[in-house]
Parts: C-alpha cells; structure tokens; sequence
C-alpha cells in the first residue's frame, strides 16, 4: 500500500487494537477446543458437586431396608424419592453418594494443590534467589524426596496418620472449615484434612524445583537490579518481582498437578489407606464395587469414569494453559 493509500484512509482504519495481557491469553486459550471442552466439563462437575445438597434425592448414609442393587430409575414406594443409579450392596442410593464423592475428592485434589504449590513456590524462590549454600541444602533435599517411591511412602504415611489420631493434633476451626466445605463432620473431614497433608507433603517438591529455574533466570534482569537500586528488599523482591513474573509455569504446573491429585486421591482410598466408608470418594466407592463387578460388570465404571475425566480434563486444561501462556507460540 502506497503512502498515499495509507494517508487517505480514515483514523479508525489504521487503528491498531490494543489488548491486555490477559486477554492475550484467554484468546490463545480459547483456541484450543479440547481444553475449552475440558473446560465446560470441569465447570458442570464443580456445579453438580456444588450443589449436592439439592440435587441428590437421599442423603449419603440413608439406607433402603431389604433394597440391594435395585435397578436405575427405581422409585422408592415409601418416599416417593428416584433412585436414579439404583442402590449399593447395603441399600444407599448410588447417584447422591457419587455427587457427594465427587464433592469431597474434588475438595481434597484442590487443596492438596494449593498447599504444595504455595510450599513449592515459596522454597523454589527462596532457594533461586539467594543461590549458594541455601541453594544446595534445599535442592539436595528435593532431589533426595524425588529418588523415594512416592506410592509406598504415602501409604505407610497416611496409615500411620488415619489409625493414630494422636500423632498429630488437628485444631477444631480446620475441622469445622473442613467439614462445612465437605458437608461432613469435624470427626468425619478428619481423615480428608490428612489426606491433604500427605498428599501435598509430596506434591511441592516439583513446584519447587520448576519455580527454582524460574527465578534463576530471572534474578539478572534489569528489572531486579532497577529494585535493587531503589533500595528494595530481599522479601519485597522475591514478592513483588520474582513470584509473579514466575507463575506462567506454576499455574500449568497446577493445572496439570490436579489430575495426579484426583489419582493418588483415588488410589489411597481404592487401597484403603484414604477416606473410608461410610464417607463416599471415588476412590473407595471403586474399591467397593471390586467385589460385585462378576455379577454387575458395569459397576466400577460409575466411580470409575468421574475420575478418567477428571483426569483427562485437568490434562488438557493444563496443555491449553501451556500453549496459552507461551510467549514463543503464535496462536
């Protein structure tokens, strides 16, 4: 186009359209149409655990009496009520006790990963900045906890939690906050508090490292020695520099995490070294159903297929926020 061309069009032809940087990312996001389904799939899962409390016709412990393994779409005569997946092996209605699952493993996965990534970013910088001896002490335990088998330290852990209540003291106001998020009892969330301490007592050490080489790169830009100069704090740097032009990778490193988490989750219960019955997970409503599945061979699936796409969801979640959140990809 010649200089004249360009000098006749109108101001609001040459304008350029200014974006944000997060609408930037969302629009890099919004093209990925498998994380942008995950995404919807995700949000109606969170929305019907959410609202248990009116969706599920029964409450997660009320039994039918004489009324096992009933067909789906059963009504009970009594009440009136649908079982809409029928009953467990003792009478419970299926379908609230799934919802209510769904609830609690959810819960657990979130905050298991909260509490890591904040213990990981908080040791990743801390050991990036300052380098040195700090440096070596902390990633030489990380590399040390990354060489132990997780899976068998986590059952011996959380054995050891869930059959001695002594061992460590949970103050009342987490149990109560627990079990208000959970719709349990502070004695029943008890054992979902533990979970989320083993869970995350194993879940920073890759945060950690990843928000380590993070701020390594980051600690010899200009911006850092512009703070410096204006007489900024070690604290304030690592806070208001380091930490958030850091997260791009940590929010992946989340969003990916959750999928492990619904997992381990799901193992230690489907083990039972997790949450036990009568409290419903996934995980220990497919290891109820092992028992029957000769007879009722689609019975493990119903557990079984919220955590496979839970699973697939958060993995696909976390790719969009990869390729969204990448300032060499051109999407």
């Amino acid at each position: 186009m010649s200089a004249a061309q360009v000098a006749s069009l109108s101001p609001e032809a040459v304008t350029i359209e200014e974006r944000s940087p997060f609408q930037i990312v969302m629009r890099r996001f919004q093209r990925h149409r498998l994380a942008m389904i995950s995404l919807v799939v995700m949000l109606a899962m969170f929305t019907i655990t959410l609202l248990a409390p009116y969706i599920a016709p029964f409450k997660i412990q009320e039994l039918s009496v004489n009324k096992y393994f009933v067909p789906w779409g059963t009504v009970d005569a009594e009440t009136g009520r649908v079982h809409h997946m029928g009953t467990d092996h003792i009478g419970r209605d299926y379908f609230s006790r799934l919802i209510y699952a769904g609830r609690i493993s959810l819960t657990v996965a979130i905050l298991s990963v909260l509490i890591s990534e904040t213990v990981g970013i908080v040791i990743g910088a801390i050991s990036g900045f300052f380098g040195g001896w700090v440096d070596t002490i902390l990633m030489r335990f990380v590399e040390f906890m990354l060489t132990i088998p997780q899976l068998p330290l986590l059952l011996i852990i959380s054995s050891m939690l869930l059959r001695n209540e002594e061992m460590i003291a949970i103050p009342d106001p987490v149990l109560k906050f627990m079990g208000d998020i959970l719709l349990l009892s502070p004695r029943d969330s008890r054992n979902a508090v533990l979970i989320v301490m083993v869970l995350a007592g194993f879940g920073w050490l890759s945060a950690a490292q990843l928000m380590r080489g993070t701020v390594l790169s980051l600690r010899e830009q200009t911006f850092v020695e512009a703070s410096r100069s204006l007489g900024a704090s070690n604290f304030r740097i690592i806070m208001r520099d380091m930490i958030p032009n850091a997260m791009a990778p940590i929010i992946v490193d989340a969003s990916l995490g959750l999928a492990g988490y619904i997992v381990g989750e799901a193992a230690l219960a489907f083990l039972g070294f997790g949450i036990t019955d009568p409290v419903p997970t996934w995980g220990n409503m497919l290891a109820a159903s092992q028992q029957f599945m000769l007879d009722r061979p689609w019975l493990p699936l119903v557990p079984g297929l919220p955590i496979f796409l839970c699973s697939l969801a958060f993995n696909y979640i976390g790719d969009g926020l990869r390729d969204a959140l990448d300032p060499r990809l051109k999407l």
